[in-house]
């Protein structure tokens, strides 16, 4: 078996390193605390997240707020997967006192349950009645775990509905909450920001990239069919190539591990892998590339030729800061120190593209 993931929940063996921010993280759910976990797309969080929920053996249920539509979007996946974690019996008798009574149906085979409310419904009560059920199941010994991801959507979603659910979650007792988070300024506008109604409601957590040491002895250990200096230099070429991002060194080494393994290709197999997947996303990134403004185009290019801009000399100053923090919502660009395009094969494309 390919012995690396990508795209998909990281777990087991597949899961690299980490060690000291999953202890971490099991620290501070192991309190009344809730927890607030930035960092950019790609970076391993959720799978962070769902390794330390598997070592601490609670009861856990995820929602990606990119899926919430309204307030009543969200109760219904709230509900959802709270029929998913207990007995579908157990959970309509504690719906009795329900105010509003949500539409639930099964399938024939009663493998899943879908879960809706009446649009015209008040969605205060709705949120309040949902909400409430989560106090009902959760139990001293075996506390409930409620992560939210992509949590700065919250704003997004409708007025006032963080008011809304600090409201709510301030009176919750028994139970912790995590909030995951890719836009950095936006999250930190909601958990810093005096007059945000979640200033301060969790303790902060920022996961970096996985350091250079550390993954080497991770693709070292797992990339066979090679000799060892071989193997050093591919390994120094990956990391090189994605500049430490978890995503696209589990990706690339994946390529590269199949190259090897049912290819038999060992001369530039670096090269051979990243030209393969360029070839993949090609109409991709044409489509993304085609979809952007000429000042966004220009800061990425000069950001991939030189790691900087200088599209200041040909647009107002505020015109690029508005293109640079754009591009980083969007998640194209990383801003740390300063910013660097997110995808290295992206970078890679724009690179040919413009030579």
């Amino acid at each position: 078996m390919n012995p690396f993931k990508f795209g998909t929940i990281v777990e087991d063996d597949f899961f690299t390193d980490r060690v000291k921010e999953l202890e971490e993280v099991k620290q501070k759910l192991d309190s009344e605390n809730h927890l607030v976990l930035i960092s950019p797309r790609r970076f391993g969080k959720s799978s962070l997240i769902q390794k330390a929920l598997i070592q601490m053996g609670r009861p856990s249920l995820t929602i990606d707020m990119m899926n919430v539509l309204s307030v009543n979007s969200f109760a219904s996946i709230l509900l959802k997967e709270i029929f998913r974690l207990y007995p579908f019996e157990k959970i309509r008798h504690m719906m009795t006192h329900f105010r509003i009574v949500p539409t639930i149906s099964t399938t024939p085979i009663g493998d899943s349950v879908e879960v809706s409310f009446n649009p015209s419904m008040d969605e205060n009560v709705v949120l309040e009645d949902a909400m409430a059920l989560l106090e009902k199941v959760t139990t001293p010994d075996n506390r409930l775990i409620v992560v939210l991801d992509e949590f700065q959507e919250v704003t997004e979603i409708s007025k006032n509905f963080d008011r809304q659910l600090r409201a709510i979650m301030q009176r919750q007792k028994g139970l912790n909450y995590v909030f995951l988070g890719s836009q950095e300024s936006m999250m930190t506008d909601i958990f810093e920001k005096k007059k945000s109604p979640f200033y301060h409601f969790g303790q902060r957590m920022t996961l970096s990239k996985i350091p250079y040491d550390d993954f080497y002895c991770f693709l070292s250990e797992r990339l066979t069919g090679v000799d060892e200096d071989e193997k050093s230099i591919i390994v120094s070429q990956i990391l090189e190539f994605t500049n430490v991002h978890p995503y696209y060194t589990q990706q690339l080494a994946s390529i590269v591990y199949d190259m090897i393994k049912y290819h038999s290709i060992k001369q530039n197999v670096v090269r051979e892998a990243i030209d393969a997947i360029l070839r993949s996303h090609d109409l991709d990134f044409e489509r993304l590339w085609a979809s952007m403004n000429r000042t966004d185009r220009r800061i990425l290019l000069d950001l991939a030729r030189q790691k900087k801009t200088t599209a200041g000399r040909y647009v107002p100053t505020s015109t690029v800061y508005s293109s640079l923090q754009r591009l980083a919502k969007k998640g194209y660009l990383i801003k740390s120190d300063t910013y660097e395009i997110e995808d290295p094969f992206f970078c890679q494309w724009i690179l040919k593209g413009n030579s």
